[in-house]
């Protein structure tokens, strides 16, 4: 089956090349004309000469030779074409009539008049035939590298999509494995909470497996998410009095899925002191069109983390950099007695 799309643009192509080399044979022939007065029929033959010079540079000599850096081969190649071809416009092609004074060229002249005259007739061709090799080879080459630059930006998109994607299949296990072990810890105290628990983990479960589906989400459904984690870890909690959420701004904008709420499983996952005092203040602040994620927590490290607790954040960073290269700065302070993080990030507007 024929793709369309490819036919249209080879079709389009075909006819620009068709239409340039209609206005190149307009203006060389009406520039010979003007200075003449006729158009000589050896001018056809030339013409067409230089028009299979400048293809047979373009298909052949530039791809199969130049392309793979075989440097001399292609100027030899490139130069016996031209001395034949300047052999066949000299020998083979029909000499016009003479059609005025200045051209009409006496017969049995000496060898090295003859000699002078054929170099003089010769190397206007050879230069004009130099210019087309030049003009194919040129275009061939810009060509090339258009196309190479355009499959590396194709390349450079599907890695980061891959990527994406490979980051946000191994963010719902982590986050399923640490919902599940406060839902448990409620589970193990035969707490009353633990039944809204249960309903509260279907609400953002329904979120990542829906919602975060999306390229993009608006901010005001992805606060929702981190809103409801956030109640989830504080039914888990004694003394959820050492809590504290403030947000401020307009929520009109739009975010990548799943973006934050690493941030908040860290704290939650280490905010609570060995004495048992859980200390964390998130502060999510939007100002025309910059978010500010603030979270601290203090910490105690008398807690043993192993080797999977830092996959949240790796992941996360690594998001951030495929996300927002440019647009983006993350300051991680850790001592031994808090943990904070300040994240500044450009949002996206909501109609984009």
């Amino acid at each position: 089956m024929i793709d369309l799309n490819i036919y249209k643009k080879k079709s389009s192509i075909i006819i620009i090349h068709i239409l340039l080399w209609i206005i190149l044979f307009a203006i060389s022939a009406s520039q010979i004309y003007m200075r003449i007065g006729i158009i000589p029929y050896d001018f056809y033959f030339k013409f067409t000469l230089f028009f299979i010079a400048f293809y047979l540079n373009y298909h052949i000599f530039v791809p199969k030779l130049l392309l793979k850096k075989e440097f001399l081969y292609y100027t030899a190649t490139v130069l016996i074409f031209s001395i034949i071809f300047i052999f066949i416009i000299q020998y083979v092609v029909p000499k016009p009539i003479n059609f005025g004074p200045a051209n009409r060229i006496p017969r049995n002249l000496p060898p090295d008049i003859k000699k002078d005259l054929f170099f003089f007739r010769s190397f206007p061709t050879l230069v004009s035939l130099l210019l087309f090799f030049t003009l194919s080879t040129s275009i061939k080459l810009g060509i090339e590298w258009y196309k190479t630059e355009k499959e590396k930006v194709v390349i450079e998109a599907q890695k980061v999509s891959s990527e994406l994607s490979f980051l946000k299949a191994q963010l719902n296990p982590h986050f399923l494995f640490n919902t599940l072990n406060s839902i448990y810890a409620l589970a193990n105290k035969k707490s009353d909470n633990t039944t809204e628990a249960i309903v509260t983990l279907s609400e953002l479960m329904r979120y990542s497996i829906y919602e975060a589906k999306e390229n993009t989400v608006s901010l005001e459904k992805e606060i929702e998410h981190l809103k409801n984690y956030i109640s989830l870890q504080l039914l888990r909690l004694k003394d959820s009095s050492g809590v504290r959420l403030n947000i401020h701004g307009l929520l009109n904008f739009k975010i990548e899925p799943l973006l934050l709420i690493s941030f908040i499983e860290n704290a939650f996952k280490y905010g609570t002191d060995f004495k048992g005092k859980t200390d964390i203040r998130i502060k999510i602040t939007i100002k025309n069109d910059r978010l500010n994620l603030y979270v601290y927590n203090t910490s105690s490290y008398k807690k043993t983390k192993n080797e999977n607790s830092g996959i949240g954040l790796k992941n996360i960073k690594n998001r951030l950099s495929l996300l927002y290269p440019n647009t983006h700065s993350l300051e991680i302070i850790d001592d031994k007695k808090s943990y904070t993080v300040n994240l500044i990030l450009k949002l996206k507007n909501i109609k984009t």
